[in-house]
């Protein structure tokens, strides 16, 4: 991507805090359009990220499988090691409830978008529905089940009780 979406280890570490906004799409996305404001500051051997991610991507519900537009409000708290952690710590490193640390093998800079595209993947709804009252494809008509494709036509001799 390109740089102006990464900020310099040297330059955080030149202030001790680091302000990055960012006001633009996820490409990968389908319609993700997002602002961010995050805080970028040196720990010694860590960077902390930190900072609050609004916006709006398309998503296509797992229901009726129309597409609608989903709002994106999360924080994002992240923390980057600056040297190998192997290096550091060896084969093992406990990791508390909630932690994770991501290596930067001695990288000079952070990717912001590729920070941002995995935070807003992540923030997505495991199930993603377009609305609470949306039952579409829950109930198939019979003919529904008779017009289309003949793997359902195992279902076209189900009787339900009381429907004679």
């Amino acid at each position: 991507m390109l740089n102006k979406y990464k900020v310099s280890i040297e330059d955080i570490e030149q202030d001790g805090i680091l302000e990055f906004d960012f006001d633009d799409d996820i490409k990968e996305l389908e319609n993700c359009h997002i602002t961010a404001g995050l805080e970028f500051r040196s720990m010694g051997d860590f960077i902390e990220a930190r900072g609050n991610v609004q916006g709006k991507i398309t998503l296509e519900c797992d229901r009726c499988l129309n597409k609608y537009t989903h709002n994106l409000d999360f924080d994002i708290n992240e923390t980057f090691a600056k040297s190998s952690l192997m290096d550091e710590y060896g084969s093992e490193l406990e990791l508390t409830d909630g932690q994770f640390i991501t290596d930067l093998n001695g990288a000079k800079e952070i990717d912001v978008y590729d920070l941002l595209y995995q935070s807003v993947i992540l923030s997505l709804p495991n199930k993603k529905v377009c609305g609470i009252n949306c039952n579409e494809g829950l109930f198939v008509s019979e003919d529904d089940i008779k017009t289309h494709d003949t793997r359902m036509d195992v279902f076209k001799n189900i009787q339900i009780k009381g429907n004679n």
